[in-house]
Parts: C-alpha cells; structure tokens; sequence
C-alpha cells in the first residue's frame, strides 16, 4: 500500500480524488447522492487555491486508489496554533478492514505536525461504528474542557 499526499493539480491524482470522494457521497453514510458534475469538476482547482487544505490518497498493492482523506487547517485560539480538521474520511468497502484509515491518518498526523498544528478534530455520525472504532484506535477521543458541561456536539447550519 501507498500513502501520499495529494497534488492536486496532478490529472491522475485530482481524478482519484473526485472518484473516491463521489464513492463516499453515493454511500448511505456519505448522504446516498453522487457529487454534482460542476463540484466534481472544479473541485481539485478549488482545494489547490486553499493552502490551508490538504488531502492523502491510498493506493493498493495494484496502484488503484483505495482510500482518502481531506483536511482544512483551522485556528486554535486557545492554543494560538493551527489546528487540522479532518473533513472526509474515505476507505473503499473492498480495503476496509486491511489499516487503511490507520496509515491515512498517521500521514495526515504528520501533516499536522509539519504544520504546528496543535490537535487534529473530526466528525463522524454516531451509528458509524466501523469509523468510530477506526478514529479511537487512531487516538481520537470525545471532547470536553470541563465534564460538568459535558461533551462537544457537532451542529450545522445550511447557508
């Protein structure tokens, strides 16, 4: 297996991205919808204009793209320090299971890292427990400052 960041302006790259990140939204986890044609095709040119947005891409043995990762840089004002979010997390059912999502998130560690980033954060449906037993191993945790607040909870708004 191959961990590498992704360059986005790479053709085959920027196409496995897009494939892999269309895989993830057809899922019933990723929502049950394929990406929009006009978000598949600008999407590899709208990630390289952000530096602060960095993805990992997995290639098995055979050199096919296997797995994905997507992260924004955001700001600790706590820690006056980066931070990196781990926005998508993509393994293809047929690599599940084989540490993917391991040696896609210790890359995206050191990214993270490389960056001064003082922690990474990341989202994941509760009913996802393949993922969430993925992230625990990974080291992440539930997030809290005081225990008599209890723990953070993700929300959205459409815009």
């Amino acid at each position: 297996m191959r961990i590498c960041l992704v360059d986005y302006r790479d053709p085959q790259q920027a196409d496995a991205l897009v494939r892999l990140l269309d895989a993830y939204a057809c899922d019933p986890a990723g929502g049950g919808q394929p990406l929009d044609a006009e978000v598949k095709r600008q999407l590899p040119a709208a990630l390289a204009a952000r530096s602060h947005a960095f993805s990992v891409l997995a290639f098995d043995a055979q050199g096919e793209p296997v797995g994905l990762i997507n992260c924004f840089e955001g700001f600790s004002t706590f820690a006056c320090r980066p931070l990196v979010n781990v926005h998508d997390v993509v393994v293809l059912s047929k690599a599940r299971g084989q540490g993917v999502a391991q040696r896609m998130l210790a890359c995206v560690e050191e990214e993270a890292l490389r960056r001064g980033a003082c922690k990474l954060t990341l989202e994941v449906l509760s009913g996802n427990a393949p993922a969430l037993n993925a992230y625990r191993r990974a080291g992440f945790d539930g997030y809290e400052l005081d225990p008599a607040f209890g723990q953070a909870v993700f929300l959205q708004k459409k815009l």
